[in-house]
């Protein structure tokens, strides 16, 4: 399978870390180029190489020309602003990897299609996209006979997809609330700036406050799991930590429910249905201990709360490595 990969930032510099040190994703996937959207081709190895929360890559990395040589990959860099110039025709390109945040919507992600590639891997969510999958929920719903561009959701929704799959199959869920305690990220204000709008919190400085914000985690779950169609409610809490989040999903059920029962349920599912995209754990972690977990989401045992028919369980992710480890394994499924 052919690829590129459109924007360069956090998750598309993440997102080939991630094919390289997995090396069954790497012998199925080649990438043939990375389109910097504009930016300087001179920084990629530089930009790649040194990375504040993964830390150095231990590899060779190194541009000469326009082309940036990491680990067995030769990559052709681009620096293109408009999707339609891209030169995908001519590169044979099956999957563009959408990573830019530009093309959420699914006419103006298809300028990919427009310049050549044969489909679309949108790392967002995306309005209008074929379909939205999350893997280990409605993987099944890719048809690649008709399914130009898909999205995968975003690292929250397939944090919490899981986690409702295994509420609901194991308890069905009559109304649920979900917290998001997220890593601020790029869209947030290193200091304190001008507000204008109804969300004046958006504006203070991310690494010295906690901040409330909106999600639009609840707003997929009817289309992943359409019986939980209006049940399901979210918010996220941005907070000074750099990366790795942790879910909260709070619920009730028709009937009452056991700690036992709801650990049983989540065990079960890490060893079967979810093994390799939802995990649980007993250790007392803090997040920097989950900095490159591979998984969806861990499930935290200790946390697990439970009273009468309500009950409550967090889950960590990566919100950067465990979501791109997705985007491979959802590309190596199908090529």
């Amino acid at each position: 399978m052919r690829i590129a990969i459109n924007g360069f930032g956090r998750i598309g510099r993440t997102f080939l870390r991630v094919l390289l040190e997995n090396p069954d994703r790497a012998k199925k996937i080649e990438v043939v180029a990375v389109n910097m959207g504009g930016n300087d081709i001179a920084a990629a190895a530089h930009m790649f190489k040194y990375d504040t929360t993964m830390g150095t890559y231990e590899g060779v990395v190194s541009v000469v020309g326009n082309i940036l040589t990491v680990g067995h990959y030769k990559i052709r860099l681009l620096s293109e602003k408009s999707a339609e110039n891209l030169p995908w025709r001519d590169l044979n390109i099956d999957w563009v990897v959408d990573c830019s945040g530009r093309y959420t919507k699914a006419e103006d992600a298809y300028q990919h299609i427009r310049a050549g590639a044969k489909r679309i891997l949108i790392s967002a969510p995306a309005q209008g996209a074929d379909c939205t999958i999350i893997p280990g929920v409605n993987d099944q719903k890719y048809d690649a006979s008709n399914h130009l561009i898909v999205s995968l959701g975003s690292c929250t929704t397939n944090a919490l997809m899981p986690t409702l799959k295994v509420i609901q199959d194991a308890f069905l869920i009559e109304s649920a609330f979900v917290v998001t305690t997220h890593s601020y990220t790029a869209t947030q204000a290193l200091v304190d700036g001008g507000a204008s709008g109804a969300d004046l919190r958006k504006y203070r400085a991310a690494p010295l406050n906690i901040v409330p914000a909106t999600t639009g985690a609840d707003k997929l779950v009817g289309e992943v799991i359409p019986e939980l169609e209006g049940r399901v409610a979210a918010v996220a809490i941005r907070v000074p930590v750099a990366n790795v989040s942790l879910l909260e999903v709070t619920w009730t059920s028709g009937h009452v429910l056991t700690k036992e029962g709801v650990l049983k349920a989540f065990d079960d599912a890490a060893k079967g249905a979810l093994k390799g995209i939802l995990d649980t754990t007993d250790e007392q972690l803090v997040s920097s201990d989950y900095l490159g977990n591979p998984f969806s989401v861990v499930i935290d045992r200790p946390l697990v709360g439970v009273n009468g028919r309500m009950a409550t369980v967090f889950g960590w992710y990566d919100n950067e490595w465990g979501y791109c480890c997705r985007l491979g394994d959802f590309l190596a499924k199908h090529a």
